[in-house]
């Protein structure tokens, strides 16, 4: 099943058809039957299936996480965006610890849905945008189900110095989720597939994939440390990490699109400011 939110409207998908869901968005995310409460939706609650230009993020009160440097690749390349600035090993030292990197991203205002425009920070100079799994849990801690992260970036400024992480990574428009939530309690194949594609005009700038079989922590892994000593009323949002990269001569320019597919999930898609 999926969970769709509209405009006006909250729906889930299930073996094909669309229902309507009678309930605010906190309550629905934090319900600990709400399986079962979607499964015994009835054909009287039945409709069409949403437009996607009607599609808004899957998010209302939640805060958003992230992970860093869980997958090989993410690891080498911070290590060299900042070896000049010193904090080369820092990022080597993550990659291995016990305790992942875990810091917050964006609150629910800051989200940018499906087809809705992201932005680069006015200072950077080098922008990229970061497929990433993202797991979404309920209040109690149990993860009901998954959608699609894009951590927007800006390289420059975290490579200048470690500590400028929180202003390379939260801004207004630096986060997007969507296009829907799919409900599932158990993990995805390692098999599943993360691919992006960044077009500028006609022509296609940057295309990559990886698969989850590169990321180095488990969902529960990064769930327990979240929840540690932090607590979530109305859920929350963890982004996994991304294990795709730009190399460092591309960076985003103005009206860029960004489409982002997991498999079982669908296609995040944006545009830059």
């Amino acid at each position: 099943m999926k969970l769709y939110r509209t405009s006006e409207s909250i729906l889930v998908e299930r073996d094909g058809r669309f229902f309507k869901v009678q309930r605010e968005w906190d309550d629905l995310i934090c319900d600990p039957q709400l399986m079962e409460h979607l499964k015994a939706l009835t054909a009287e609650d039945e409709s069409p299936a949403p437009s996607p230009s009607t599609l808004i993020a899957p998010i209302e009160n939640q805060e958003v996480w992230a992970a860093g440097v869980t997958y090989f690749k993410s690891r080498e390349a911070r290590m060299e965006e900042s070896k000049d600035a010193g904090g080369g090993t820092f990022y080597d030292r993550i990659y291995d610890a016990a305790r992942p990197e875990i810091f917050f991203k964006a609150t629910g205002r800051r989200v940018i849905g499906p087809g809705g425009a992201v932005r680069v920070r006015s200072d950077a100079n080098w922008s990229v945008p970061e497929p990433e799994l993202t797991l979404v849990i309920n209040s109690q801690g149990r993860m009901i189900g998954y959608t699609i992260g894009n951590d927007m970036s800006s390289r420059d400024i975290e490579g200048e110095n470690p500590l400028y992480l929180p202003q390379a990574k939260i801004y207004d428009g630096s986060c997007a989720l969507g296009p829907c939530i799919l409900l599932a309690a158990e993990p995805l194949p390692s098999s599943t597939r993360i691919s992006i594609q960044i077009s500028r005009g006609s022509d296609l700038a940057f295309s990559e994939a990886t698969t989850l079989a590169e990321l180095k922590r488990t969902p529960k892994e990064l769930i327990e440390f979240l929840f540690r000593d932090n607590s979530f009323p109305h859920g929350v949002f963890l982004m996994t990490g991304t294990g795709i990269i730009p190399d460092d001569k591309f960076t985003l320019a103005s009206r860029d699109n960004i489409a982002i597919t997991i498999d079982s999930i669908g296609t995040l898609e944006n545009y830059v400011q």
